[in-house]
């Protein structure tokens, strides 16, 4: 996992909360919310499949 990940997780953050707030001015807080329920997928889905990295990397090392 290089740092580029870490800084794209952080982008999708701000940019979902920039989002949330304008919606929620805008009187849209339904969208607000899927909004930032689509944001919270999207870096789970990153974050996952880096996690299992992780688990495969541990096996192979474990089963040497």
């Amino acid at each position: 996992m290089t740092i580029q990940v870490v800084f794209q997780i952080a982008a999708v953050g701000i940019l979902v909360a920039v989002l949330n707030q304008v919606l929620k001015a805008a009187g849209r807080e339904e969208q607000a919310v899927l909004t930032t329920l689509a944001g919270l997928i999207v870096v789970l889905f990153w974050v996952i499949q880096h996690v299992s990295d992780l688990f495969l990397t541990v096996q192979e090392l474990f089963n040497l």
